[in-house]
């Protein structure tokens, strides 16, 4: 497929614009059925041990809750990476903390898998 560089800063900047809107449905309409998300976050605000959510009901319902666990957050984007099939965004969030999650995307662009790692 290849995803191009305006494709990538255009995906990037509406996930991020959507997230600050704190708007579900902008969310999840990133996102493919059989998205699958790892993320020390999820690991601790699920109490699941590997951190990962499966499916796009599970995603939706693991976001709900970071959504109000947070309700000030906030992401500012520092960078975005282009892949073949994927892009890395760089952004800090409300505490500071830098994050990078690498979003494979489907032959439709819309995302099906996410690592997401956090700076200590």
């Amino acid at each position: 497929m290849g995803v191009t560089k305006n494709e990538a800063l255009e995906l990037a900047d509406q996930w991020v614009a959507a997230w600050n809107a704190h708007d579900l449905d902008a969310i999840m309409s990133h996102y493919d059925e059989a998205i699958e998300l790892t993320s020390p976050v999820a690991a601790a605000l699920l109490c699941v041990p590997d951190g990962t959510v499966a499916g796009k009901a599970a995603l939706r319902g693991y976001f709900q809750r970071g959504l109000e666990a947070y309700p000030d957050l906030h992401f500012g984007l520092e960078d975005v990476f282009v892949g073949i099939d994927s892009v890395v965004l760089v952004y800090t969030n409300q505490k500071g903390t830098r994050t990078g999650e690498f979003m494979g995307l489907s032959a439709t662009g819309k995302v099906v898998r996410v690592i997401a790692h956090y700076n200590a």
